[in-house]
């Protein structure tokens, strides 16, 4: 077997080289146009441009000035979780999740998000995927504007990947100062106690998660909080393993009725109650947030952007 120049190198011993090779080939056929991410009504992309069609439909109903100034103005909420594991030492925890930035979609997000973060206090922080809007230009742009926001941020500081991000972002994100998860696990420690923080590549379009690994990678009673990039991860996740699952994806809906109710949402096969807000299966406990950015149009509307802050309890 050939050798692999870098950063592939050391992407193969992180991932192994099947899952390596099965990512780069799912991105090759992503970029050629022979395998798209779009299902459901969004797989009407590959014909008719949604993104722009929704814009024109903000305009023409007066909801365009609006909606980017919801976009641009992610609100700050707090959940608290009682995680019977959680060691003594780590009772209120607060643990900052981010998701679904899309970077590249609006200059003028990732100011107004910096600003937004700065009163903001928290033990740790995750950003749960989607860093890029685009799949298919440089990801230059996101990873500057994804640098500025790291750099505002105290670690430790974790991250996966999402959908519309490809692998060679993830040392990229590294330098940057953000430690990324590829199917991985992570301690953080309190003395002699010890919170572990696992995180699986995504599970949506490329199905380049390795739950098993992580599985094994953990100590069999360890409190264990598991990223990943979609919830769909929910038909998958072993019994009693993981105490709370932070995803994002499905963007609430992002462009809603009033009272919040989603027209579309970018998953299938998974039940209203696991697109956004939290939920549980068994003692598995897990939250869907509605994303921090937005995703094809810089709007949202019914349905702000979220800063989260998870406080944990034992």
């Amino acid at each position: 077997m050939n050798p692999l120049p870098e950063p592939f190198a050391s992407l193969e011993n992180r991932l192994g080289r099947p899952m390596l090779e099965k990512r780069l080939m799912r991105q090759a056929d992503h970029w050629a146009g022979t395998a798209h991410q779009g299902e459901g009504i969004f797989s009407l992309e590959r014909l008719v441009p949604i993104d722009a069609l929704a814009a024109f439909m903000l305009r023409v109903s007066g909801l365009a000035g609006r909606s980017r100034a919801n976009y641009l103005a992610p609100r700050l909420v707090e959940r608290h979780w009682t995680l019977p594991r959680l060691p003594s030492s780590f009772a209120g925890f607060r643990l900052l999740q981010l998701t679904d930035l899309h970077l590249d979609l609006d200059p003028a997000f990732t100011p107004c998000l910096i600003e937004r973060l700065k009163p903001v206090a928290y033990d740790a922080v995750v950003i749960t995927g989607d860093f890029r809007n685009s799949t298919h230009e440089d990801h230059a742009p996101s990873f500057e504007a994804a640098s500025k926001i790291i750099d505002c941020l105290h670690p430790p500081r974790f991250g996966i990947l999402g959908n519309h991000d490809f692998l060679e972002l993830a040392p990229a994100l590294e330098s940057a100062g953000l430690s990324m998860l590829l199917n991985e696990v992570a301690c953080l420690t309190r003395g002699d106690d010890k919170l572990w923080i696992a995180g699986i590549d995504d599970s949506h379009f490329y199905r380049t998660h390795d739950l098993a690994r992580v599985d094994a990678a953990l100590p069999p009673d360890a409190c264990a909080i598991l990223l990943a990039h979609s919830p769909e991860i929910v038909h998958e996740l072993p019994p009693d393993r993981f105490d709370l699952v932070l995803s994002g994806h499905t963007h609430g809906g992002q462009l809603c009725l009033p009272g919040g109710r989603w027209l579309v949402v970018p998953v299938k096969n998974l039940k209203p109650q696991f697109v956004k807000g939290p939920w549980q299966v068994g003692t598995t406990q897990g939250y869907t947030s509605p994303g921090t950015g937005a995703c094809g149009v810089p709007a949202r509307l019914n349905c702000p952007g979220e800063i989260t802050v998870h406080v944990l309890t034992p």
